[in-house]
């Protein structure tokens, strides 16, 4: 059986869907379209009429007020949101940042809309292991734990605002997929400065 949509029902497919960003392959699937071209041919067809946007090549939403994080996970994946824009939320940085802090395979800065998405490397056994890692609507966000890690991870040294929101036991669980000693020491001497205080 034939699960194609039929002419005039592909734009609703998408605005049917719970997904505010589409790639081109995502687009693919949902229509049960082998041809890239074909589905490329379509989507600008959309793009020209107003049905979509094109948010950025290959990236396309619904409308303009898509989800941030979605997006900020699409341009590069694997890649989950994490670092500061976590920390910030959990009351463990009190720094405001207008970025979007997401770990991926790339370490780039990139301006969509008027919104920074800052992507920091991270090795590859560390960001495709799903510890710490919840999955919402349609990405994927760092525990305030796994995001303490990531930022233990990726810098020498770096001053936390307030760390009493952290299980630290969750963060003893994550902590060995990082392989990394010196780091454990890190973690350890965090630990010890909120015993403490």
């Amino acid at each position: 059986m034939d699960n194609k949509p039929k002419k005039g029902e592909y734009v609703d497919v998408l605005l049917r869907s719970s997904r505010t960003i589409f790639s081109t392959k995502d687009v693919a699937l949902l229509w049960g379209e082998e041809r890239e071209d074909t589905v490329s041919a379509r989507l600008n067809k959309y793009v020209k009429s107003g049905k979509l946007i094109r948010v950025r090549r290959g990236l396309y939403a619904k409308d303009k007020n898509y989800d941030k994080f979605e997006l900020a996970t699409k341009i590069y994946t694997p890649s989950y949101i994490s670092f500061e824009t976590v920390l910030a939320k959990a009351g463990i940085v009190f720094q405001f940042y207008g970025q979007i802090f997401v770990a991926s395979y790339v370490t780039r800065e990139v301006k969509v809309d008027d919104q920074t998405y800052a992507y920091k490397r991270i090795r590859d056994s560390i960001l495709t292991n799903h510890a710490g890692i919840k999955a919402k609507n349609d990405y994927h966000i760092a525990s305030p734990e796994r995001a303490f890690l990531d930022v233990v991870y990726s810098n020498k040294d770096y001053h936390f605002d307030n760390l009493s929101p952290l299980n630290w036991e969750r963060v003893f669980e994550i902590l060995p997929i990082y392989e990394n000693k010196s780091m454990e020491k890190k973690v350890k001497r965090y630990h010890k400065s909120i015993n403490k205080s």
